[in-house]
């Protein structure tokens, strides 16, 4: 292969990773707005306003515990069989999981099989998040030139906002019909819109190389027979510290636009519009902020250093943010939430590539799924439940939720903090 063609496929490869995670996200993203809006009265009818928010968050964290399960299984498949053949499943299932959702009777007409189904296909879109984002991280920064890993890997990150940014549009534009309507079939467009994205998806991927660092991996004859068993075995204090170091990046998303469209409509008493316009911005700036965020950290040589700095700021930033949302001053909202993104994007743009390099390509795909997905299973999944908890039982009180997300940001820094000596060893003494 010529030096252009290896240029060609690291760029291709980049837009692959790039374009099916926002697919894969887009989809995730669309549940956690519609456990904020609808499913709570459409599925769980009956219940307090309370509850059945409570409720739809509840199917929304089981997405999350499935997690895990598709990172085991499909980590153990992408170290043992390759990444591309692998993130082909996930991203069909994810689309036909998410259409099917769309297509949902309510409590209203078949009772208590509609929140049975609405867990059931919330668990098949979980198994294929879990199994998307470690190929998806591994498919641009095992294709980046030499020492761009970790602005490669930003790519696939970068798929986080994207898929907000279209989670937020499909829903602004759902909403526009009255509530009615919206109840009726409006929520269901955003989810049947996934079909169309599977096909740009799927055609995007399938031209896409395997990568050269399993390639080689294949070729030695080395490939790990039980990759999750092997990590546990040999890295399992990294696997616990890249958990952490992940817990901000994860739960941030979660805690900033899930949990805080329900508070702000519920306990806040915003507009429903309000609230999801001044995400949609806020999701824009991310996208924006995320590459330069990459390229900064690849320029400053230390990627511990500049993740360090954003999470020490993102540590600060609730208090004014949750200060601004109690004002009910739009403007104010949204320069809040964007002061807030900026160095929690920049963090997120990084990490991925970070600890991706620190284990060995033999048993990459399995040890940043388990990582991540496991991590995603505990503070994605159950930040929106304890967020609601923490608004319901101090009502009036922004105080605690601020003090919840500063611990959050604190935890990855402590994470990334100590994370050093293990690439450092894998760098001197592990094998490729």
């Amino acid at each position: 292969m010529t030096m252009q063609d290896r240029k060609s496929q690291s760029r291709r490869a980049a837009l692959g990773s790039f374009v099916g995670t926002t697919i894969e996200w887009y989809d995730f993203y669309i549940y956690g707005f519609a456990a904020a809006l609808v499913f709570g009265p459409l599925f769980f009818t009956g219940s307090s306003p309370y509850i059945g928010t409570l409720a739809a968050f509840g199917t929304f964290a089981v997405g999350f515990f499935a997690r895990p399960l598709g990172g085991l299984i499909f980590g153990h498949l992408g170290d043992r069989m390759g990444r591309k053949n692998i993130l082909v499943v996930t991203l069909v299932m994810m689309g036909i999981a998410t259409a099917l959702i769309g297509m949902l009777p309510t409590h209203a007409t078949i009772g208590v099989w509609a929140p049975i189904l609405l867990v059931v296909l919330r668990i098949f879109q979980g198994i294929a998040v879990g199994g998307e984002w470690g190929g998806a991280v591994l498919l641009a920064a095992e294709h980046a030139p030499k020492g761009r890993q970790t602005f490669f890997a930003s790519f696939a990150q970068l798929g986080s906002p994207a898929g907000l940014v279209l989670a937020l549009l499909a829903f602004r534009i759902a909403g526009l019909v009255d509530q009615e309507v919206f109840l009726s079939w409006g929520w269901r467009v955003p989810f049947l819109v996934s079909i169309v994205l599977l096909g740009v998806g799927l055609v995007i991927r399938l031209n896409i190389e395997e990568t050269p660092e399993f390639e080689k991996v294949r070729q030695t004859g080395k490939p790990a027979k039980l990759p999750a068993v092997e990590v546990f075995r040999d890295w399992r204090g990294a696997i616990f510290l890249a958990m952490g170091a992940n817990t901000f990046g994860i739960a941030a998303v979660y805690f900033y636009n899930t949990f805080l469209v329900a508070y702000a409509t519920q306990y806040a008493g915003l507009p429903r519009a309000t609230i999801l316009n001044a995400l949609f911005w806020t999701a824009v700036a991310q996208l924006l902020c995320q590459p330069i965020g990459a390229r900064i950290a690849e320029r400053m040589g230390n990627e511990r250093l500049f993740l360090q700095v954003c999470l020490g700021i993102s540590v600060l930033t609730p208090y004014p943010v949750f200060m601004v949302v109690e004002t009910g001053n739009y403007p104010l909202i949204q320069v809040g939430l964007i002061v807030n993104i900026i160095f929690g994007a920049f963090s997120y743009a990084v990490i991925a590539g970070y600890i991706s390099q620190i284990f060995p390509a033999r048993v990459r795909y399995s040890a940043i799924s388990i990582g991540y997905q496991f991590c995603g299973a505990i503070a994605g999944g159950l930040t929106p439940v304890l967020g609601t908890i923490l608004a319901e039982k101090f009502s009036g009180e922004w105080w605690p939720l601020a003090v919840f997300a500063s611990t959050l940001a604190g935890i990855s820094l402590v994470s990334v903090s100590l994370l050093g000596r293990y690439r450092q060893a894998n760098a001197e003494a592990a094998p490729a």
